[in-house]
Formats: structure tokens, sequence, C-alpha cells
């Protein structure tokens, strides 16, 4: 180098303490002189061209290799080159995660294997979920079947015995009261004006026989035998459903005295007046069927009508009484009472 240069002069290059090495330039044309301190300038390494060298033999760099692939092991998507926050595979490690790398040994491959696997917690979380959702369809099938499949059937078959029983009837023509029936056999319809109810009535008040077809039941077995709405005196008494099968009792309650309640038989129409409501009392109260029930309002015999359901709604812990007055006796030649006209 000549005195005339304005190149800088690059010296031996040195080790720093960290490690790294550094070049030493020297600024001007000549040499610094010895007491002066000349500036140092650290060489940034080229990024672009990859990591650095392991410095030593061929034992250091299977070493750092080794211990480079357990921190990897360690800790990850960031390990491997991910970010911190996302786990995204970094600008060193991207290709090998996003092409998700087979196991470089064997341990490696099974804790992927376990991990794939699910845990016996969340196995059982997924079977009870399940068998939960199946719970709930059940129930909600079974309750679509109480409250609307078993009114639409029970009406099927209680307008069907009804027609069956008008028509019979017609076809017999005779003017005989009909005598004793068996159990679930029909032999009248009642109607109530008010509650836009027309229901047959059948002998007996056994739940499959008669209620649960839509039916309205005759108090006609001992010991709670009651009177038929021809005889000239007693109390004609029935029960019917409040909810599901037909329901021909659901709004009885909303009845008031005065309201009409009509029964035909084969050859006449008994026309009531409706008197008096229990809202509430036990089963056990048989008394509310008796020829003069307690509680109804009637000081002696007469011709009477009691109808009974469950209450509240959807329960049967409880009995309601309605009851009534006949008023009018009509042939059926005659044709309808007042109450059915209009």
């Amino acid at each position: 180098m000549t005195a005339g240069d304005d190149e800088t002069a690059v010296l031996p290059p040195v080790t720093a303490r960290s490690g790294e090495t550094v070049v030493l330039r020297a600024v001007g044309s000549q040499a610094a002189p010895a007491d002066q301190t000349m500036p140092l300038r650290k060489v940034e390494p080229d990024r672009a061209a990859g990591p650095e060298p392991v410095p030593g033999g061929r034992a250091a760099r299977r070493k750092a290799a080794q211990g480079a692939g357990k921190r990897a092991r360690r800790h990850g998507p960031r390990a491997r080159g991910g970010t911190a926050e996302t786990g995204a595979p970094g600008a060193a490690g991207g290709a090998r995660a996003a092409g998700a790398a087979p196991p470089r040994t064997r341990m490696e491959a099974k804790r992927a294997a376990r991990a794939r696997k699910d845990s016996p917690g969340a196995v059982v979380s997924r079977v009870v979920g399940e068998l939960f959702i199946t719970l709930g369809v059940v129930m909600l099938l079974f309750v679509t079947y109480q409250l609307w499949w078993t009114n639409i059937r029970a009406h099927q078959q209680a307008n069907g015995a009804a027609n069956n029983l008008q028509k019979k009837w017609d076809e017999n023509g005779d003017d005989r009261d009909p005598g004793a029936f068996s159990p679930g056999q029909g032999f009248a319809i009642i109607y109530i004006p008010k509650l836009d109810v027309k229901a047959p009535i059948a002998e007996g008040i056994d739940k499959h026989k008669v209620l649960d077809r839509g039916m309205v039941g005759h108090y006609g077995k001992n010991p709670l035998k009651t009177a038929m709405p021809w005889d000239k005196k007693g109390n004609f008494a029935l029960a019917g459903h409040r909810n599901t099968h037909g329901e021909p009792f659901r709004y009885i309650n909303r009845l008031k005295p005065g309201d009409k309640i009509v029964v035909e038989t084969q050859n006449r129409y008994y026309t009531y007046e409706m008197s008096s409501i229990l809202p509430q009392t036990p089963p056990s109260n048989t008394g509310v069927i008796k020829p003069v029930p307690p509680g109804s309002g009637f000081t002696g015999p007469g011709r009477y009508i009691t109808l009974t359901t469950c209450t509240p709604e959807f329960t049967s812990t409880y009995r309601m009484i309605v009851w009534g007055k006949m008023v009018e006796e009509r042939p059926r030649s005659e044709g309808k009472p007042d109450a059915l006209v209009g």
C-alpha cells in the first residue's frame, strides 16, 4: 500500500472475548501511530448465507445437531423455527413443519401414535354425551306421543264408537231402554256444547278399555255403582281424562252454573244444568258420587249427573268434581233439545 492511496488498510483479524471474529481497518493513507487507538468495527455475518458454521471438527458438529434435535422435541414448533405466539413454522424450520416430516426415531413414532389416540377421559365424555342426546330424543318422542298422538288416536276411536252407536240405534228403531251393559260397551253419548265436547259413554271406568280410548266411563260396578240417566232417582256419575287420550274433560273447570250437559241414549235425550263444582278433593272421597253428594248443594234425592276428572293438569294427585241437575227429558223422535240446536 502506498502513501498516496485513499483506501482503508485491513489489519489482521483478531478474536474478541465473545468468540466473534473482528476485522481491524486502518483509516487513511498511513498506518496510525502506535500511541493512537484505532477504531474497531464489528463485521456482521451474512444472514442470507444461513447459520454460522459450528467451530470445531466433525464430533463437535454432530454434538451440536443432537442438541438442536433435543431442543426441537422439548419446545415444539418454536424450537423448530416457529413463532412463539402461533407456533407457525419460521424461516429455518418452515419447510420441515409444513411437510410433517416423519419421526426420526422409534421413540418419536411411539409418542406420535399415543398422541393420535383419544384419552380414556375423552372416550368416556363422548359416550356420555351420546347417551344424553339419545335419552333426550327418546323423551321428546315420548312427550310427543303422549300429548299429540294419543289424542289423535283416541278421537278417532271415540268418533267411530259414537257414530256406530247412533247407527245401531237408528237401525233397531225400538223404544226400549237399554239394560245392563258389559264392561267397555258403549250405551250413550255425552255432549257439552260450551266446550264443544262429544264423546261416547261406556260401561266401567277401566283405563285401557274405556278411558284411554277417548270414551267417558260410567261408575257402574259395585261398590261404586251409580244410577243410569233413565232412572227416576239417582246420580249418573262419569269419569274422563283431563289430559291425553282424547281429554274429553280437560276444560270442565270452565263450566258455570246453568251451562248445559246433554246425554243421548237409544231413545231419549237427557239435559242437565251445571249447578256446582268442587275444584279439588282426594281420590278416596267417594262420597262425591253418592245419590245425594255431600257438598253439591243438593238437599234431597233427585236426578243428578256428576263429572269427575284428575287435577291439577298432567297429574292424578286429586280429583275435580262437577255436579248438575236434570232439567229436561226428550224423546229422540222429537228431535234434538235446544242445547244442541244452533
